[in-house]
């Protein structure tokens, strides 16, 4: 991670440093040092000289001197030592922004949440994997973006840039590896319909959907009471054939036929598709603009009780369970998407995302 540092100023405060304690006592002590050692300096020139350089050096007044000298020059040493020295200046954070990525080891599939206080304009984006995701503001000067991982995703290093108009880090997520159940599907010959491309461009379209608000608040709910029979993630093969690329991006619940679908948290319904009209794959179907990249689709309704524009309530019914589109039993596909990516919607219902 790299992040912007300033350094602190001396004397920040713009008062006078007060001396050091002892700093007097120190400095009248180099001022009595260095007067012995004037004193022995005279006597050292009073020693007589000698013809002989050894007699010399064996006299106990030169030896004495020699001794008190080297002892001096130590003492003084160890008080400079002590002398008060002006402070270095030491980092403090960034007055940019304060920056949170979670989860910092994300499993293939999770939503990665960064979190970023700034007061700065313009909005600060996040850039994952050479894409660019807008962070909204959600509490005074606090914005956030939501980033999804899906199993097609390679295991290993992620990294990660927030901008600011003050600001620039780069995080270094570690996205841990997952392992996935394969299914082999066998669809009858009147579920095995060609592909209709506009049935996908109308969904994909709806999947791209970024609005400014956010309506969802607090966990998603359960929006079916039938058990889940076929969970996030799963490959598959269908009719013998491995769909490469592809992977169960929803959770199953086999409730009953005609059991009601519910909305698992607030948004606006964006999309309705039936199967009468070309909707071969996905059955009768609604989408929900949750607000802010996040999207619900909901597939193989028997029944549709809304429409395109309608506000919904989290636990708000929207239709039932059926059997529609490519199918082999009654059962709703419950997908959640993030920024157009198909992301585990487990999380989303146990913890839940601000």
């Amino acid at each position: 991670m790299r992040k912007n540092s300033s350094f602190g100023k001396f004397n920040a405060s713009g008062a006078k440093q007060a001396d050091a304690p002892g700093f007097k006592s120190l400095s009248a002590q180099w001022c009595r040092g260095w007067q012995v050692l004037l004193r022995i300096g005279r006597a050292i020139a009073s020693i007589p000289a000698s013809q002989n350089p050894k007699s010399t050096i064996q006299n106990p007044k030169f030896l004495l001197a020699i001794g008190t000298t080297i002892a001096l020059v130590a003492v003084t040493s160890l008080a400079q030592a002590q002398l008060p020295t002006a402070p270095l200046p030491t980092a403090r954070p960034s007055a940019g922004a304060s920056i949170q990525v979670t989860p910092t080891t994300p499993r293939l599939g999770d939503t990665i949440t960064v979190t970023a206080r700034t007061a700065s304009t313009p909005t600060p984006t996040v850039t994952m994997a050479g894409k660019t995701y807008p962070m909204f503001l959600i509490s005074g000067d606090r914005y956030r973006a939501l980033l999804p991982t899906t199993p097609l995703n390679k295991p290993g290093n992620l990294p990660l840039q927030v901008q600011t108009v003050t600001d620039h880090q780069n995080f270094n997520l570690r996205l841990q590896g997952r392992s996935f159940p394969v299914q082999r599907i066998w669809l009858p010959p009147d579920k095995n319909e060609p592909l209709d491309e506009r049935e996908f461009d109308q969904v994909d379209a709806f999947k791209q959907i970024v609005s400014p608000q956010k309506f969802w608040n607090g966990k998603f709910l359960r929006p079916n009471n039938g058990p889940i029979t076929t969970g996030y993630g799963v490959r598959r093969y269908y009719n013998g054939v491995f769909a490469n690329d592809y992977f169960h991006r929803g959770v199953d619940y086999a409730g009953n036929s005609g059991s009601a679908i519910v909305a698992p948290a607030a948004g606006r319904v964006a999309l309705i598709g039936y199967e009468k009209n070309g909707f071969n794959i996905h059955g009768n179907c609604v989408g929900i603009d949750h607000g802010q990249g996040v999207a619900s689709i909901f597939l193989h309704m028997r029944r549709i009780d809304v429409k395109v524009g309608d506000f919904v309530q989290a636990g708000q019914q929207i239709g039932t369970l059926g059997n529609t589109g490519a199918s082999t039993g009654p059962h709703l596909h419950w997908g959640l998407y993030v920024h157009g990516q198909s992301v585990d919607p487990v999380p989303w219902r146990d913890r839940g995302f601000e």
